[in-house]
């Protein structure tokens, strides 16, 4: 594997990389002895603790200690294959500073006059929602006036009975989203529709492809099999995904819901069938089985305009940038809202870099802190809030860094969950 792959890495990986390359060496001499200055620094402290503990330096203790970190930094993302365009470090996905006035950030380009808007609006702290010393917001109460159920419910009365597969013939027929389902290969769209809207009917109804080639006359199990596997794809769903949101935002009755400039986001979990090696994938807050979450971003006008399946054990906050940033219809969003597992600091700097309101719901709120340039001249009533005063200076300094990392996730050089990802399992 050494002799094969070509492994590549940050600054704090480079002592593992130093480790890689004297085990080649030691490898390709054959030599079975292990130098004095082999590097240790990299081993965590059970491996170092056990190689100090031998009587002379164990070669076999430290090869196997090298290969179990070089495991750990390959799931960390410290350390990637030269070839990866996935997995390298962030700075290499980067677009070139001169390429970030091209993004339309909502900042200035001068991290010194950002940091002076702030100084002005300081002391502007709302003091009606503190109440002894602690933060508290007033909980949202329902807008909906009394009958609105009742009227629903009396429109899809009104309603004539369709059948589904009608429905979806004629919305293609309109907007011809099958089109989208482009060969793996050729590049070429399907031209069997029934096939493809019968692949999506399954996928939609949670029906397998032997059950619902029972159920149409049409087609075959391998027939659909064959429609699946070379034209519904991931990237060829969010296509023709996209191309129904638009012609959604164009019906006139879509504007009584809203503008389409709000949306939420949140994760739904579904469990996964076999325990096999995917102990990894088990949330504790779900239970001990292991799973799937489906992440989905709704616009006010309740289309569904980005879906995202992400592991069960990491957290959505970093997802929500990617269906804002990752299509038009996110693009268009001006505030959006997640509950209290989407919020982190990393997304809110990020959203009001790139001009989002972000609305999250925190579950901790009261026990938050929050920081001020001058702590002295802040007013009474929030002094209690006050966990520190901010350092400017490390902001000014890495604002051209800051910029073109939001450039780089405005312009899709850089997927925003990846990039935030690795910054959260940055050291501080």
């Amino acid at each position: 594997m050494l002799e094969t792959l070509s492994f590549q890495g940050g600054r704090p990986a480079r002592p593992l990389l130093d480790a890689i390359k004297l085990l080649r060496q030691l490898n390709s001499c054959g030599d079975s002895r292990l130098p004095p200055a082999a590097p240790t620094s990299f081993l965590r402290t059970k491996w170092r603790k056990r190689l100090l503990e031998a009587d002379k330096p164990d070669r076999p203790l430290w090869e196997s200690a090298v290969l179990f970190e070089l495991r750990n930094a390959l799931e960390a993302g410290d350390v990637w294959l030269a070839d990866s365009h996935r997995y390298a470090e962030v700075e290499t996905a980067l677009v070139p500073a001169a390429a970030i006035s091209s993004a339309r950030l909502a900042v200035p380009m001068d991290g010194r006059l950002w940091l002076a808007a702030r100084a002005i609006e300081h002391g502007q702290v709302p003091t009606s929602a503190i109440h002894g010393g602690r933060l508290r917001v007033d909980r949202l109460e329902k807008a909906v006036p009394d009958g609105a159920e009742d009227l629903v419910l009396a429109l899809y009365r009104e309603m004539p009975q369709t059948r589904i597969t009608d429905l979806l013939l004629e919305v293609d027929e309109r907007i011809e989203f099958t089109l989208a389902f482009a060969d793996l290969r050729t590049g070429i769209p399907c031209r069997d529709r029934v096939g493809v809207l019968s692949v999506l009917l399954a996928d939609g109804v949670d029906l397998s492809l032997k059950k619902m080639a029972e159920a149409c006359d049409t087609h075959s199990f391998w027939k659909l099999l064959r429609v699946g596997r070379w034209f519904v794809r991931e990237d060829t769903t969010a296509q023709a995904l996209s191309l129904v949101v638009e012609a959604q935002a164009e019906l006139p009755m879509a504007r009584f819901w809203g503008a389409g400039v709000t949306s939420s986001s949140d994760g739904q979990h579904f469990t996964v069938g076999g325990m096999g090696e995917a102990m990894n994938a088990v949330n504790a807050r779900y239970g001990h089985q292991p799973g799937i979450n489906a992440n989905s971003h709704v616009n006010d006008q309740y289309a569904p305009f980005a879906s995202q399946v992400i592991p069960a054990t990491v957290h959505e906050a970093p997802y929500i940038l990617d269906g804002l940033l990752q299509n038009d219809a996110g693009r268009r969003i001006a505030e959006h809202y997640a509950d209290t597992g989407g919020f982190t600091d990393h997304v809110f700097a990020t959203c009001s870099i790139l001009g989002f309101r972000f609305a999250p719901r925190i579950r901790d709120l009261a026990d938050k802190r929050i920081y001020v340039f001058d702590p002295e001249a802040t007013p009474a009533s929030p002094q209690p809030l006050v966990g520190g005063r901010i350092n400017s200076r490390p902001i000014a300094e890495s604002w051209p860094d800051v910029l073109r990392l939001t450039a780089s996730m405005a312009t899709g050089a850089a997927v925003p969950s990846q990039a935030l990802r690795k910054l959260a399992a940055y050291p501080r």
